[in-house]
């Protein structure tokens, strides 16, 4: 069966909306910028009409079909497609052999599309194998799967892996602004009316997918019923409909968004893991950036956790690096775990607020001078202006410490950092506690 047609699609029974819109050159191509800027290897592709064999991985909707399609076309080859599901060797043998002959009598390369290529079975890869090795056709396989794991290794190494990103929602805006427009393949001979707004609501839910987009949309349109005049007004019900889910309102540039992200906040300040799961439910399903939540968390982990349990800005650093490893749709795992810990952790912004307090005194005293003692003296007028004269190692004396003034003069005996009375920094406060007292007892410091 032939996907693609050098000379561009083929008249039929119309399509969904998706399959019309679909590019068929790279000036109607949107998103995957890192490989189709100027001098990046797809553009590259396209304009020396070279094209090697290639694995384009990425998420669903992101354009592999598509770009395939346009990398084939733009090379003036003769294109085939295999399923890797429906087809067979013998299939194989009968491309190889009709590969050879476009080569024979009309000097042109074949290039074959196998889409979902991870469902390659041994037998097909080993097949296909001589045949990508020995130029007789070069193989574009598409896949949403890690080729690493699912393509074999003499394979893989002759093939160029592309890899593509989730659209963002600004490119999946411009995706269905212009199947609204478009008056020959989109809905642009249609009498619509339509809040800009709930474009929002679809691409939020679409997560990078243009075809689940476009879907949406067409479902939403076609679930509006017109009026005398023929006008179809699409309504949020209706994109909820389409969507076959709840959609949460929720801008993310406006209140809504600043009232959930402080509910969630506040709920993991008072200790309640339930209630901040169900913002951070309510924050994720309706599109919000995942970063920008873990931002927040690592920013709560200090500053209302600290050192009451330290480990927790460990975690939430670790949520950072587990998203980014594992990305949606399971990405929502280790966020919610992290959540649930934070707002389970024992609370001091002991060192939030003691940074505070010694912020003021920098803001309203200026630079006071260091005390000589502790001044770096790295060279010998630096030493004979006694810097650094008198300073103790605290190393070399028992228990690591010594009883030494550090602040400036006009500030020794202050204290800033107040530990609470609370999980790790329970141990904190008695240790300084002990310090301090030392210090006391010799006169250096008096107690507030």
């Amino acid at each position: 069966m032939e996907l693609f047609k050098t000379n561009g699609p083929q008249k039929g029974p119309p399509g969904p909306l998706s399959e019309r819109m679909r590019p068929v050159n790279i000036d109607e191509f949107t998103g995957q910028a890192h490989l189709l800027s100027n001098g990046k290897i797809a553009r590259a592709i396209i304009e020396k009409k070279e094209i090697p064999s290639l694995i384009l991985w990425g998420p669903p909707g992101s354009g592999k079909t598509t770009l395939a399609y346009i990398l084939a076309r733009a090379s003036g080859a003769h294109v085939r497609s295999f399923s890797a599901v429906l087809s067979g060797i013998k299939d194989i043998r009968e491309i190889t052999k009709e590969a050879k002959e476009q080569w024979k009598f009309f000097s042109k390369k074949t290039v074959l599309f196998v889409d979902e290529i991870h469902r390659f079975n041994k037998a097909q890869q080993d097949a296909f194998l001589p045949h990508v090795e020995n130029g007789t056709i070069a193989l574009i396989g598409a896949t949403t799967e890690n080729p690493s794991f699912e393509v074999n290794a003499p394979l893989l190494s002759r093939c160029k892996v592309l890899v593509l990103k989730p659209l963002s929602e600004e490119e999946i805006k411009v995706i269905l602004k212009r199947a609204l427009a478009d008056k020959e393949k989109g809905l642009g001979n249609m009498k619509l009316k339509l809040n800009p707004k709930l474009l929002d609501v679809i691409t939020s839910y679409c997560q990078g997918d243009a075809r689940s987009a476009l879907n949406t949309l067409e479902a939403a349109v076609m679930l509006a019923s017109p009026d005398k005049n023929g006008l179809k007004s699409v309504t949020f019900d209706h994109i909820e409909e389409a969507l076959q889910q709840k959609a949460l309102i929720y801008d993310k540039g406006g209140e809504e968004h600043y009232n959930v992200i402080s509910a969630f906040i506040k709920s993991m300040r008072g200790s309640d893991p339930d209630a901040a799961l169900y913002y951070l439910a309510r924050m994720l399903e309706a599109g919000e950036d995942p970063l920008f939540i873990i931002r927040r968390m690592v920013i709560f982990a200090s500053e209302d956790i600290g050192n009451a349990d330290p480990q927790a800005l460990s975690l939430a650093v670790a949520t950072k690096d587990a998203f980014h490893f594992t990305g949606l749709p399971e990405g929502w795992i280790p966020l919610a775990q992290c959540a649930a810990y934070l707002a389970s952790a024992p609370k001091s912004n002991a060192s939030y607020v003691a940074y505070k307090e010694a912020l003021k005194d920098v803001k309203n005293r200026g630079s006071l001078p260091v005390p000589l003692h502790i001044r770096n003296a790295p060279t010998r007028l630096m030493k004979e202006l006694d810097y650094g004269k008198g300073y103790r190692y605290p190393h070399n004396y028992d228990g690591g410490h010594v009883n030494e003034d550090y602040l400036p003069q006009e500030l020794r005996g202050k204290i800033y950092y107040k530990p609470k009375n609370i999980g790790k920094e329970k141990e904190i406060k008695e240790r300084l506690e002990r310090l301090r007292e030392k210090k006391a007892v010799r006169g250096k410091i008096t107690q507030s």
